[in-house]
């Protein structure tokens, strides 16, 4: 049996997902093609964005991609109260838009953010 190594991010405008990613994440992605790029995070798992709709190039993604974000979360666990803070604030200048501020909830301090798609980013102290 295989294993799960890869998440895919389905985006409208590659550059302008690429750019918020970069800065997220801290890294430099790697370019696999004009619509698909793909970050390797410290686990080995990778996150990758891929073009949606794009029209312009040859490769259109098949089967299409009916939906973007908002169905799904990426989650990151954070140590400690201060650097949810502190990320929530970080997230807001890198253009996200956090829909739930930095909130007690039954399984620890927690914001939700969502990135220039609708995906859904979660920090979280646990």
């Amino acid at each position: 049996m295989g294993s799960f190594e890869f998440i895919v991010l389905y985006v409208d405008d590659l550059g302008v997902s690429k750019a918020f990613y970069t800065a997220v994440l801290g890294r430099t992605p790697r370019e696999l093609s004009p619509t698909f790029v793909s970050y390797e995070l410290d686990s080995g798992l990778k996150l990758e964005l891929c073009q949606r709709d794009s029209r312009i190039f040859s490769d259109d993604l098949r089967p299409a991609a009916p939906i973007l974000g908002g169905g799904t979360e990426l989650c990151l666990n954070l140590p400690d109260a201060a650097a949810a803070h502190q990320l929530c604030q970080q997230w807001k200048s890198w253009g996200a838009r956090i829909v739930q501020e930095p909130t007690a909830s039954v399984f620890g301090l927690t914001f939700v953010a969502l990135d220039p798609d609708g995906h859904r980013l979660r920090g979280v102290v646990v």
